[in-house]
């Protein structure tokens, strides 16, 4: 899978949003641990939550 990034501090270890050469996309962020969290999104077997800032996804350009 490549990553080209699309929003995020250049360089260093911040959150980030990236698009993949699939089709997708993947964000970089904190994983969130708070049990009522996890339990209340219900995430299936294989998937994990992140939070990131919210100016993080508005600073995405969106193109149609």
């Amino acid at each position: 899978m490549r990553l080209t990034k699309l929003a995020g501090c250049q360089g260093g270890t911040c959150p980030a949003v990236w698009e993949t050469d699939r089709g997708t996309l993947v964000v970089q962020g904190a994983t969130v641990t708070d049990s009522q969290a996890v339990a209340d999104a219900n995430a299936p077997a294989g998937e994990t939550l992140v939070e990131v800032p919210r100016e993080l996804l508005a600073s995405l350009k969106v193109e149609s």
